[in-house]
């Protein structure tokens, strides 16, 4: 039997080098577009520290390592060129949650990729139908909603568009299993799916307590942690994704459904404004500047 084709990673940021790795690590070649070199030189050296870590996990353990960098990054090609992608089995478009920039994307891969059987979008929340409208085949483009770091995170939620056929659905969910993720499938098309809309609630209702003065942010993702079993509080989590990626989020989701539980409260816009993003800025809801990425003293967005 031949070896299953190669899967192409469209985007390089933090999403899509971490398919490009749980895909190269399963044994499948890569090819991982990106707009710049340097964007894909950022993304290789994130691949190869997130290996390292994962080695250093291993045989901290007290066993042999189960994962070999050289093998894994050996089998990632970077590329400029969308049209090195045409070959690919599986397609993945991992950009900015901007529909009009990934309708522009799936419009030319519909171009370029006559050969993938599945052409799947990594969006947390927008309707995947919006986004298979920009090709001639919208049976083939199906929702991977998978989780960040991609590496650590085992949840992809599999989303079928209007149009998407049985097979697609069935492949996506092989693939998903095959770099180690266990899939729930999402039968309607609607705007954040499951985990988006529960999320964006609760971190919202967080915000709105922080900025009321309830408690304070690193009470609040304490209590989430020690109460409900959460590895990481509800403010930690959107400083690790973003808050101007979360602002976006519940925009789209408030503009989509009308629902009053997803408008953002000030506090929210006010610390985007400022330029306090989470913890690629080093500030959010916690100071991360002398804490090395994890959430250390109460930060900008305490009140």
């Amino acid at each position: 039997m031949s070896a299953p084709g190669p899967v192409a990673i469209v985007g390089a940021g933090t999403m899509g080098a971490g398919l490009a790795q749980v895909a190269a690590a399963a044994g499948r070649d890569v090819i991982l577009y990106g707009r710049t070199g340097a964007g894909l030189d950022r993304a290789a050296a994130a691949i190869e520290a997130s290996l390292a870590r994962i080695v250093r996990r291993d045989e901290g353990g007290g066993g042999a390592a189960r994962t070999d960098p050289a093998e894994v990054l050996g089998r990632i090609h970077r590329t400029t060129d969308m049209g090195d992608c045409s070959g690919a089995a599986v397609l993945i478009e991992s950009i900015a949650e901007d529909l009009a920039a990934k309708q522009q994307v799936f419009a030319e891969l519909d171009r370029i990729c006559d050969g993938a059987g599945i052409l799947a979008t990594n969006t947390s929340g927008i309707p995947i139908g919006l986004i298979a409208g920009a090709t001639s085949r919208p049976e083939r483009v199906v929702g991977t909603h998978f989780f960040s770091p991609v590496p650590m995170m085992r949840l992809c939620e599999i989303v079928r568009g209007p149009d998407t056929s049985d097979a697609v659905v069935h492949a996506a969910r092989a693939f998903a299993a095959e770099i180690g993720k266990e899939s729930v499938l999402v039968d309607r098309d609607t705007p954040g799916f499951i985990t988006t809309r529960l999320l964006t609630v609760l971190i919202l209702e967080a915000i709105r307590m922080v900025e009321d003065g309830t408690c304070r942010a690193a009470d609040l993702d304490r209590a989430c942690q020690l109460g409900f079993g959460h590895p990481m509080g509800p403010l930690a989590s959107v400083d690790l994704s973003g808050l101007d990626v979360f602002q976006d989020v519940a925009a789209g989701l408030f503009r989509a459904t009308g629902n009053p539980s997803f408008e953002a409260p000030a506090l929210l816009g006010d610390l985007v404004a400022a330029g306090y993003h989470g913890r690629k800025t080093g500030r959010g809801f916690h100071d991360y500047t002398h804490t090395a990425g994890q959430a250390g003293q109460t930060g900008a967005g305490a009140r």
